[in-house]
């Protein structure tokens, strides 16, 4: 297996991928998204059961899969550093989980945590996670041999952001790497271009 992953400004494109990725032949337990949500464009009554399955460290793809796509079990909740998100899948469930891990034995936790035990290097993860927590949507793929090469087709489209020049940008502003101790970005600070 294989992790691709993408960087989106616009949650609806990140949605399109996420259906690509389905169409492909990729299961939904082996997709992620990850969406800014400090505008609370997303509001639920009450957290989903995939949210309340993250907040345990517990496997989302479990609770999604089967379940009409990865997108029906989207759920609130908060990752540190990135504030509150809209999430489903493993990633967010790993990174959840990862986050526990840290506060109990100092493991590396969060997202960039979770990014990189699944492969990704550090330097991308860190775009990734700080992307998000700038109002992006990440979505990632754990994808077989086979399917990788699609599924980076799908998630190096148009328009998805180009890491290397994302990390420019952040870099030019004096941006080093994701803190995951930064506090969240308030709505107005959250912004979808750097």
């Amino acid at each position: 297996m294989r992790t691709v992953s993408g960087l989106y400004d616009d949650y609806d494109d990140a949605q399109d991928a996420v259906g690509e990725l389905e169409a492909s032949g990729i299961p939904s337990s082996d997709i992620s998204i990850v969406a800014n949500n400090s505008e609370n464009w997303y509001a639920e009554d009450a957290p989903s059961e995939a949210a309340e399955d993250a907040g345990t460290g517990a496997g989302i793809g479990a609770v999604v899969g089967g379940a009409g796509g990865l997108l029906t079990g989207l759920g609130v909740m908060a990752i540190p550093g990135v504030g509150p998100v809209v999430a489903a899948g493993w990633l967010a469930a790993t990174a959840v989980g990862a986050v526990a891990g840290a506060a109990v034995g100092g493991a590396t936790g969060g997202i960039v945590g979770a990014l990189t035990d699944s492969g990704v290097s550090e330097r991308d993860a860190n775009v990734y996670a700080e992307g998000v927590r700038r109002g992006g949507t990440l979505v990632t793929a754990r994808a077989s041999d086979d399917l990788a090469p699609e599924a980076e087709r799908i998630l190096g489209q148009s328009t998805a952001v180009d890491v290397a020049s994302r990390r420019r940008d952040y870099e030019a502003e004096g941006w080093t790497a994701f803190d995951p101790a930064a506090p969240a970005y308030t709505p107005g600070e959250a912004r979808r271009v750097p």
